[in-house]
């Protein structure tokens, strides 16, 4: 199984995001722009895994469920890693914030507790609104895309109430995305 742990966002929530994006799919037709119903906040990608691991990892964000409480988050702002120069994926921010950092080390440290390894790299929270493929891009529209990125005004109030643990499986028509377990966040 292909596992990543993730915070899922309500539908509306992802219409409005789709909604305020469509000006940078407007000039930047070409990029790999995720569909509005997998708009989701990576917590930590695990890879392919065996299903008993599957059913560890399920058990242990029940766990770190309960030790976290819901959070506040405001999402909004449009970035690429590792810029718009040389975008690989454009995004939309999640802004840093201090329960979900803990949250995040939680995670870490319950998977390493598996044997998990640890991302050694910073928790950049962000909702991956496209991907951009080697040579998909020219120049100029890399340029439009940022000035149009500049111009998005969205910002939104979330509350993150739960952890969930999906499955992705690729299929000829793309990535399909499966809640496996769901852990709910304290109130």
């Amino acid at each position: 199984m292909r596992l990543f742990l993730a915070v899922n966002l309500p539908a509306d929530v992802r219409h409005a995001i789709a909604h305020a994006a469509t000006p940078l799919r407007a000039v930047a037709p070409g990029l790999s722009w995720v569909n509005e119903e997998k708009v989701h906040l990576t917590v930590k990608f695990l890879g392919q895994q065996p299903a008993v691991m599957a059913e560890r990892v399920a058990t242990a964000m029940r766990e770190v469920a309960a030790r976290n409480r819901v959070i506040d988050v405001e999402v909004g702002g449009v970035g690429a890693f590792p810029n718009f120069r040389r975008p690989r994926v454009v995004w939309i921010g999640v802004t840093p914030e201090p329960k979900l950092e803990l949250l995040h080390h939680d995670v870490e440290s319950s998977c390493e507790s598996l044997g998990l390894p640890i991302d050694g790299k910073p928790f950049r929270p962000h909702l991956t609104l496209a991907r951009v493929r080697p040579r998909a891009s020219d120049p100029q529209t890399l340029r439009e895309l940022a000035h149009a990125a500049r111009a998005v005004s969205y910002v939104e109030e979330v509350v993150i109430t739960s952890i969930d643990l999906m499955e992705s499986t690729h299929t000829a028509s793309g990535s399909v995305y499966r809640i496996v377990a769901s852990a709910a966040l304290r109130d």
